[in-house]
């Protein structure tokens, strides 16, 4: 690593940073008894002092970002909280990754139940969607514990949806304003996108399938002139000004007395934001043309507009009444991302469209996600306690009339560039297609229970010294996939090229369609329109914790997990439907030991045995078509990868505010599923996809901690300085399908070797931290100003083949001030501004190639962009 690239971290890493553990056995009451009396304080557990408390005591490694901690970083959503626990990173538009590894490695719960996808391209919901104003607590488990669902290896997210303390209700609305996209001219957006409908997500009811084929299999179905009209949706887009970011929600949480002694809270949640995004950069790809050369496939600029719509609500109700507690959770979540994207150049080598290529995608992904949720638990008597929950859960993804339109910007008939906004076409090939791509979800059911029993007798002490827990969780998940397209044909092949303008075709194809020039037509694969998966996962756990003394505790779990997993799909020109029916057992056993030391240091040491089962899109039996012609190819035979998982640590509290650990991980994954991004077999284009490897190595570090200054001088008794970071080596064993794709096909005869290599993924350093500075005025009001920074390192995002290196995804430092301001009792303020440095985003192929390159301006980059500098502004009323 080049330790010259962490100047800023350098600044930093004088002290360390925690973002807590917890248990859910502890308990963080203090008791003391003076003569008899007992004397009760219960600690907020919503602060960032209560979240050190209760990882102090815990058996289980568990980390914790608190709703303290939410509020003073000026975190907005989920994604953003997750972000500032050591070891875990948000990677443009892939999600999370967890000691350098890749999302497809955690899994998520919402209150302790299971929760799918809303995204196939994901492996949990995209966390950015889900609000922080309705969130108690966000809970990271980075190490396994029975009851914890077998899919881990990265970290499970269990994200506890807000407790109701006292009644209040909060208004807040936010403006944003970023400097490469907010107020720019020339924003591109479908028509439709930006109205009432675009901004509620209504928009895509009229980008729906056409109904002529919408319930029929795929048979090359011709559109008459009338039927065009069936398209309700148009091929223009318009030209707006990009306004700020906005957001606005609503919180209200009340509780009523039932009862003597019960009590009702009711919690009810409105969040709407919006958000325009413009990108622009290189889109290339690259390939092995023989032995002596590595060339450009693709040598594209491409500017992306993006106008996103974020709805969220959220109705809870808990009743408490002594030992019982039940809770009900509806969750709705809903996101629309608008997207046009302009690609400027050649694909598939035809190197004389270089300065005149041009395509267009116009599309829209919105994903729709209801989570209801019934949980209870009842404690009969000090020794004996149950509990369980149920969810059912719909949920729908899809890319409705996704529009690829295609042509050159050279002038017909006199041979020189077209103006701005001018392409010439010809109807026919794929110049006009039309993609619609549905996920549906057609049962989703999560369910868990458990008992626990408490054996000896408590003594002196808070609790019993053995505790047992007998539970079983489990969830079904049924999904259909829908893949059509509809492409733009011509009967009359001898029509000359035309002119038209690229951002008001409509009425130019509309008359081409009346004058029998143009006609739709159905070509949708006939093997791979429909597919369906099916996956039943059914645990029964059962785990001791035995307390022998104040100082130790052990844990120690078994799991066994069936995993029922059927994909069903069609091969080319089959008859029949082709099953892939995978049905494992897992036996998980785990083991987590703590030793206090003394009221000060805590030594713990973990091991398990867990598996990771693949993002959907890495098993869907489909080919994903891109207009760049970079598709994404799913493997339906991939396999769960099994992993073992080590970690020991020590853990310093120098007093209740402060902490240092240091944490040593290691981990086997054997068949470690990987991203590969190598030429297509029929020699355009670039294809994505997935393969096991033999096994993966990890090794890591992980430091962490808080720091006062007061330690230097009183002077600084305001400020906590804290970081964390983690560093990790890691080697692959390539499977004989890996070595087969990487290997230049010339190794066979001259017995060259391919370097080794990490894994895919895998970073090799990731580094998160913080500068505070609070202080509180005369009425107690607080004021605090954060400057948080993050980095991970130089990591594979896809292995390379057929010659070439990988494709590496360099550091991204993002530095955020944070400043938040409790005005009076009732107002707030917070002012942010993020990405202060506007790092650029890279990704890169390496220069350790198998063959020279003869690049096109002797550019490596993939793809590369910038994100603009954001600046926040919230204002918030309580009462």
């Amino acid at each position: 690593m080049k330790f010259n690239k962490l100047s800023i971290a350098v600044l930093f890493l004088s002290g360390s940073v925690f973002y807590a553990q917890e248990s859910k056995q502890d308990t963080i009451k203090k008791e003391k008894n003076i003569e008899g009396v007992v004397i009760q304080g219960s600690n907020n557990k919503k602060t960032e002092t209560a979240v050190l408390v209760e990882q102090k005591k815990a058996i289980i490694q568990k980390q914790a970002v608190s709703a303290e901690e939410i509020s003073r970083k000026g975190i907005s959503n989920v994604e953003q909280g997750l972000t500032k626990v050591t070891g875990i990173t948000t990677v443009e538009g892939r999600g999370l990754f967890v000691r350098g590894l890749e999302e497809r490695y955690n899994y998520l719960l919402i209150n302790g139940l299971g929760s799918p996808s809303n995204n196939p391209f994901q492996k949990i919901i995209a966390l950015k969607q889900f609000p922080t104003d309705v969130v108690g607590k966000l809970n990271i488990y980075k190490t396994f514990n029975s009851n914890l669902y077998g899919d881990f290896a990265g970290a499970t997210f269990d994200i506890e949806t807000l407790t109701i303390d006292k009644p209040f209700s909060k208004v807040e609305f936010g403006i944003g304003v970023n400097t490469l996209s907010t107020f720019r001219d020339n924003f591109k957006l479908a028509e439709g996108a930006e109205g009432i409908n675009g901004y509620l997500g209504l928009n895509s009811r009229n980008r729906r399938l056409p109904s002529q084929i919408r319930n029929s299999r795929p048979n090359n179905y011709i559109f008459t002139p009338a039927e065009s009209n069936s398209f309700k949706d148009s091929w223009n887009v318009d030209n707006v000004k990009s306004m700020p970011n906005t957001n606005i929600g609503f919180t209200t949480a009340q509780k009523l007395k039932t009862g003597e002694t019960g009590s009702l809270g009711i919690l009810f949640s409105l969040n709407q934001a919006t958000k325009y995004e413009y990108k622009e950069g290189a889109n290339n790809q690259y390939r092995t043309l023989d032995k002596e050369s590595i060339v450009n496939m693709n040598f594209l600029n491409r500017k992306q507009y993006n106008y996103e719509t974020e709805s969220s609500a959220l109705l809870g109700l808990a009743y408490k009444n002594r030992g019982t507690n039940i809770n009900f959770n509806a969750i709705y979540l809903q996101n629309s991302d608008n997207i046009i994207e302009d690609n400027f150049g050649y694909k598939d080598q035809q190197t004389q469209n270089k300065n005149s290529g041009f395509f267009r995608t116009n599309q829209l992904d919105i994903s729709k996600f209801l989570d209801l949720q019934l949980s209870a638990s009842q404690k009969i008597n000090e020794r004996n306690q149950i509990k369980g929950g149920i969810s059912y859960v719909l949920n729908n993804y899809s890319q409705p009339d996704r529009k690829i339109m295609e042509g050159n910007r050279i002038d017909p008939s006199t041979g020189e560039l077209l103006p701005e906004g001018y392409l010439q076409m010809r109807y026919g090939g794929n110049n006009l297609i039309r993609q619609y791509l549905d996920v549906d979800s057609r049962f989703y059911g999560s369910a868990y229970a458990e008992y626990q029993l408490s054996l000896g007798e408590k003594g002196d002490r808070k609790s019993f010294p053995i505790q047992i827990a007998l539970g079983y969780n489990g969830f079904s998940d049924f999904r259909k996939t829908s893949y059509r397209f509809i492409f733009g044909r011509t009967s009359n092949p001898s029509l000359s090229p035309f002119v038209l303008n690229v951002d008001t075709p409509q009425n130019t194809f509309d008359s081409s369609i009346r004058n029998g020039d143009l006609f739709y037509q159905e070509g949708s694969d006939i093997s791979q329109f429909f597919s369906s998966f099916y996956q039943i996962i059914n645990g029964g756990y059962a785990n001791i914790n035995i307390k022998p003394d104040d100082s130790w505790d052990i844990l120690l779990g078994a799991r066994y997990e069936n995993d029922m997993t059927l994909i069903r799909y069609s091969e080319q020109s089959a008859d029949r439907k082709t099953n892939i029916d995978k049905n494992k057992n897992f036996f998980l056993p785990s083991l987590s030991i703590k030793k206090a030391l003394n009221n000060q240091n805590n030594l713990r040491f973990s091991f398990s045995k867990t598996v990771t089962r693949p993002i959907l899109i890495e098993t869907m039996p489909i080919t994903y078509i891109n207009p760049d012609n970079v598709n994404i190819v799913g493997n339906p035979n991939i396999k769960n990868s099994e992993n073992y998982n080590f970690d020991l640590k020590w853990e310093y509290y120098p007093t209740n505010k402060e902490m240092v650990s240091v944490n040593l991980f290691a981990k086997r994954i054997n068949n470690a599923i990987e991203r590969s991004l190598v030429a297509s077999g029929n020699a355009t284009g670039s294809t994505i996809t997935f393969f096991n490897a033999k096994k993966a190595d990890l090794l890591g570090i992980e430091l962490e901690g808080i720091l006062n200054l007061n330690r230097i001088t009183e002077s600084l008794n305001n400020f906590t300085l804290g970081a964390n970071a983690t560093f990790m080596y890691s080697k692959v064993e390539r499977s004989d399908e890996q070595l087969k794709m990487e290997q230049p096909y010339w190794f066979a005869t001259t017995g060259e070797k391919l370097r080794k290599r990490g894994l895919q993924g895998a970073a090799p350093y990731t580094i998160n931290a913080d500068l505070k500075y609070e202080f509180k005025n005369r009425s107690n009001l607080s004021q605090t100003v954060s400057l948080v920074y993050n980095v991970s390192g130089n990591k594979i995002y896809a292995t390379g083949g057929g010659g070439t290196d990988n494709y590496y995804e360099k550091p991204f430092h993002q530095l955020d001030l944070i400043y938040q301001n409790q005005l009076t009792k009732n107002w707030n303020i917070k002012f942010g501004v993020q990405n202060i440095l506007d790092s650029q985003y890279r990704i890169l192929l390496g220069d350790k190639n198998y063959t020279p390159t003869n690049l096109e301006e002797n550019n490596f980059t993939l793809t590369d962009y910038y994100r603009g500098v954001t600046f926040n502004f919230t204002v918030g009323y309580t009462f």
